[in-house]
């Protein structure tokens, strides 16, 4: 395909896109925004992002990323509840990180997973994108419980999924949604960022009441 026929079957896919894919990307985009500024209302967008692209994905015939909806549906409200605790003594959101360990078993399950569904998929159900469909649904599973546990490196793991998800949509007939992704690749680039100065903050603000501590207990005489 030249990229003038590319051009016009993506004018073509966009004039056809419907009013409820563009909420739902507007509600993501939205969610995106707020979790970058660790604002707890972002759940509330996924919820409502989530509800709609259920039905969108089960019209694509992508049945792994149907399920994965109903997973974000409950991640929603688990990352609601776990942002409303996790909070540090300034009031923002407590920021965690994990050892290379314990990614690089992450990132094991994640191949293990996406070759298990990918062969069940293209031997019993009747997905469009066996390989795709598997590795973007369980790529985004743990992510999304390490955003919502707050763990820093999810946004490195968003950036991979982000981008496989948008070759995705777009070969199955989703072009707003599969724009949604690379702009997603942008935000979770700023929301590392955002997110690793905010760890650094409070790291030092544990450290200085420790060093005031001890310069307390030097000065008191022997």
């Amino acid at each position: 395909m030249g990229m003038s026929a590319l051009l016009e079957h993506a004018r073509v896919e966009f004039a056809a896109t419907s009013a409820w894919e563009l909420l739902a990307v507007v509600l993501a985009i939205a969610y995106l925004l707020l979790a970058v500024r660790r604002n707890l209302w972002t759940w509330a967008c996924a919820l409502l992002s989530t509800s709609i692209y259920v039905v969108l994905m089960w019209r694509a015939a992508l049945y792994l990323q149907t399920a994965l909806q109903f997973f974000y549906l409950g991640a929603a409200v688990y990352g609601f509840i776990e942002w409303r605790r996790g909070r540090a003594e300034d009031g923002d959101l407590r920021i965690e990180t994990r050892s290379l360990r314990w990614h690089g078993r992450m990132a094991g399950f994640i191949v293990a997973a996406t070759l298990g569904s990918t062969w069940l998929l293209a031997h019993f159900g009747k997905s469009a994108a066996p390989l795709l469909d598997s590795f973007v649904t369980w790529g985004s599973v743990v992510t999304t419980l390490m955003q919502a546990r707050r763990i820093l490196e999810n946004w490195i793991y968003w950036v991979v999924c982000d981008s496989a998800a948008a070759v995705l949509y777009f070969g199955q007939g989703l072009p707003a949604t599969s724009v949604l992704m690379l702009i997603y690749v942008a935000i979770v680039i700023r929301g590392y960022f955002s997110w690793r100065q905010e760890r650094g903050k409070q790291l030092r603000a544990q450290v200085q009441p420790a060093g005031a501590a001890a310069e307390v207990a030097a000065a008191r005489p022997s």
